[in-house]
């Protein structure tokens, strides 16, 4: 398959045509020619699209799909399309299946169902067997079968002795363990931000102190082991500054945010929309001004959409019993445009990969073609008949976005949201 991209801005900041517009020709997934104006004698297939951008392709450092076991929720094939007309072409899947992603054999199955998508899938090997937090997962032979990391997923590592024994284990292979971080004795049953906006609905609260405990224990931790620590989903300022002094100190540790948390806050939840519980919770405008300055002074290393389907039976509820997770891979470039320049952005949603060991694809003639393609401009309203996705539990619905997805470029696929 032969390609002409007309008249494309490339935002590459690694490469000598960013900002630049020209024509970009493909063949068989490769960038063949990048100038001003390219010829088009053998009558290939050309893209026009309005004030085209295009960039390295975006990838996703927590998406949920559901299969195997959840497929109600969602597919390993329609996710991976999703993302392709959400403009990612690489996600890090999590291990919260059934059965839980946590030996190889598992590992080998999600990647032999998305071997045909123009979206890689990465999957991240649970930490511990069944995710239980009991006994280590088999993370040696887990990165043989293609894990990325290891984790799992939204649970907290109760045990220290166990993530610090992970921790010096991984090591030997150069292992990434990744640790959400929130006691589950001060969260006890807390549903929401611990704040004068749960006070007001009588929720119970999930106070900061929750997650910065846990931070700073992981940090501890990470100190006296070495190693590589990956921290999700941060949603507090203060874990924000751990971090930050950690980095400081030379420790090995990342850390992402979610695009939910510094676009929304608890203010959302004044009508009890289960689409609004999350976890973490929705925090406060200070905490949420504060992630946003992290991303920017690189505190923050990764955005993700943290995509997480949930089936109607377990968000139809009362907000007490409701099931956590908001998907959002359809709305994630739209609104972290509201909130941040597209240069940030691009580079958020590419330079993740080479903390998860991956190559960051560029924009250079001889190089195979992994692009995403875009409008940074306009604006819309993000409606439920944006939802690509199986399940329809966006917190998004209803709030303004910028911008334009237009597909992806990558595995010599052309995939367009249209």
């Amino acid at each position: 398959m032969k390609t002409i991209i007309r008249n494309a801005t490339i935002i590459d900041s690694k490469s000598p045509f960013h900002n630049k517009t020209v024509d970009i020709l493909i063949a068989d997934g490769c960038i063949l020619k990048i100038e001003n104006k390219i010829a088009n004698p053998d009558n290939c297939q050309e893209i026009q699209l309005d004030n085209l951008h295009v960039s390295p392709g975006w990838f996703d450092s927590s998406v949920s799909l559901g299969e195997p076991g959840f497929e109600d929720r969602e597919t390993i094939k329609n996710g991976l399309l999703v993302a392709a007309k959400s403009g990612f072409t690489g996600i890090a899947l999590q291990p919260n299946s059934f059965p839980i992603i946590d030996n190889q054999s598992q590992v080998h199955f999600v990647k032999s169902k998305a071997q045909a998508a123009a979206t890689e899938l990465f999957p991240i090997g649970a930490l511990t067997k069944g995710s239980e937090g009991k006994d280590m997962a088999e993370l040696f032979d887990m990165k043989n079968a293609g894990a990325i990391a290891f984790g799992d997923y939204n649970r907290n590592m109760e045990n220290a002795n166990l993530l610090k024994i992970a921790l010096q284990y991984t090591q030997d292979f150069d292992g990434l363990v990744i640790a959400f971080s929130q006691d589950e004795k001060i969260k006890g049953n807390g549903v929401a931000n611990e704040g004068v906006v749960s006070t007001r609905l009588g929720l119970k609260g999930i106070p900061n102190l929750a997650e910065e405990l846990q931070v700073a224990r992981n940090l501890f931790l990470l100190e006296y082991t070495g190693g590589k620590l990956h921290i999700p989903t941060i949603s507090t300022a203060k874990s924000a500054a751990l971090i930050q002094e950690a980095k400081a100190k030379g420790l090995n540790v990342s850390c992402s945010v979610s695009i939910h948390n510094i676009v929304l806050t608890d203010v959302k939840l004044e009508e009890f929309d289960t689409r609004y519980k999350v976890s973490p919770p929705l925090r406060t405008e200070a905490d949420r001004l504060a992630l946003i300055e992290g991303v920017k002074n690189g505190t923050i290393d990764m955005i993700t959409s943290d995509h997480n389907p949930i089936d109607i039976e377990h968000k139809k509820m009362d907000f007490d019993t409701a099931k956590n997770g908001t998907i959002g891979l359809e709305s994630a470039f739209g609104a972290l445009l509201t909130v941040l320049p597209v240069a940030t952005v691009i580079d958020k949603l590419t330079s993740a990969r080479i903390l998860f060991g991956l190559e960051i694809p560029s924009i250079a003639e001889g190089t195979k073609a992994n692009l995403t393609l875009f409008n940074p401009e306009g604006k819309s309203t993000f409606t439920a008949k944006d939802i690509l996705s199986k399940s329809k539990n966006s917190a998004f619905i209803g709030t303004e976005t910028k911008g334009k997805v237009y597909g992806i470029l990558n595995q010599n696929q052309l995939i367009l949201n249209q």
